[in-house]
Parts: structure tokens; sequence; C-alpha cells
């Protein structure tokens, strides 16, 4: 395969948004490097799926080993991978903050770091991180404070890293989405999660896709928190 093709890695992509975003890439002649714990491997030629804990670093080296060996280049890291526990504070277990830290945030850390370096060899790329609006517009309705701590760090580390990197060529930004409608929210809670939003509806996974794909295409832009999310981060 060439490799002037561009490359697209992509974590949480077996459901939902993440598989939404694998199919976007690939629209836009991405090749693709997809991760997740269970997902299966694919028949598309141009789409390596990587099965494995994206906390764990060794999923991060064989993600950026597969694109290297096979595609040649890392052009785009979507962090799309993600954990959501909504529990009252108190009631949160030494598991649910263990699980919600590796995932959210080493999970970030161990394939940033190597995409950014693979990146700076070729003097150009773009990170898109996945977050939420409920760390800019918190509310009692749905607690959140893990997914705040760790979103939240998420926000401020796209900021953080574009700056650090705005003259190397790579660009670094952030989606910051409302409630989606995925399969981790059943259709019996659809009705009561649209009245959470402004505009009284859920948001779509192509809203999300459509977000993450401008942000690609907009190369004067980086360090943006570019929230989708039905006003929600504006106010009630």
């Amino acid at each position: 395969m060439s490799s002037n093709q561009k490359v697209a890695i992509i974590t949480g992509a077996s459901q939902g948004m993440g598989a939404a975003l694998v199919t976007a890439y690939r629209d836009r002649g991405f090749r693709v490097v997809a991760n997740a714990r269970s997902i299966k491997p694919s028949h598309d030629e141009g789409v390596i799926a990587v099965a494995g804990d994206i906390a764990d670093p060794r999923t991060a080296d064989a993600m950026i080993t597969a694109a290297r060996e096979r595609f040649g280049r890392v052009d785009t890291l979507v962090n799309n991978a993600g954990i959501f526990i909504a529990k009252p504070f108190t009631q949160y277990t030494e598991s649910d903050f263990a699980s919600v830290l590796a995932v959210n945030l080493a999970g970030f850390f161990h394939i940033s770091q190597r995409a950014v370096a693979e990146m700076e060899k070729q003097g150009s790329g773009h990170i898109v991180n996945i977050t939420t609006s409920l760390v800019d517009h918190a509310n009692s309705n749905v607690p959140s404070v893990l997914a705040s701590l760790t979103k939240g760090g998420l926000n401020s580390a796209t900021k953080s890293l574009a700056i650090e990197y705005a003259k190397r060529g790579i660009r670094v930004n952030a989606v910051s989405p409302g409630i989606i409608k995925t399969p981790m929210h059943p259709v019996a809670t659809h009705a009561a999660l649209a009245g959470l939003h402004p505009v009284g509806r859920m948001g779509e996974i192509s809203d999300i896709v459509d977000a993450v794909l401008y942000l690609e295409s907009a190369g004067f832009v980086t360090g943006e928190i570019l929230h989708v999310d039905g006003g929600q981060s504006a106010g009630h």
C-alpha cells in the first residue's frame, strides 16, 4: 500500500461513535487502525483492528506498530474510548475510580504520547479528544465527578498539547458532546435525557462525527474545545 495515504487511529471503535468514525474516516480516504477490547477483525484491507485494553501501554504499542508497519505513518488520533459512571460521589468504589482513570486518562496518555512521536517525524498530525460538556456545566441530575475529573483533565491537556506542538505542525482539539444516542442509553431513557438539553433533544452520532471531521479539515484551529451539546454548556 502507498504510504502517502493518510492514517487515523481511533480508540473505542467497536460500536457507537467509534464505529461511525471508522466509517467516516474511510469515506474520506484514510486508512484506519481501530481499537477496542472486543473489536472483531475487519474485512476491509484499509482497516486494522487491534483488540486490547486501551489502558495497557502494550495496546498502544500494538496500534502504533500496526500503523507504522502496515501503513507507514500516523496522521490522526481520535481518543474516543471512555468510561462514564454516574453515581453519587460517596458511592463510587475504588474499582470505579481505578477503571475510569485507567481508560480516560492512562488510555489517552499512552496512545497520545506514541502517536505524537510518530507525527513529529513527519512534521504534521492531528489529535481529537472526546470529552463531555458536563465538565463545563455540572448537572445535579447527572452526578459525574469522575467524568469531570478525567474528561476535564483531557480538556486542559488538549490546550496544553496544542500550544506545545503548535509550531511543530501538530494540532490538538477536543469535541465535547452532550448526551448522544448510543447503545449505552436505553430507548426508555431518551425522553428524560432529551430534556437535559436546551434544544430539547439528544444528539445523534452523526453530530459528533461531523464535528470531528470539521476539526480534521480546519487547519487553522487548534486548542479548541468544540461543544456539540444542544446548548447544554451555555446554560439553562
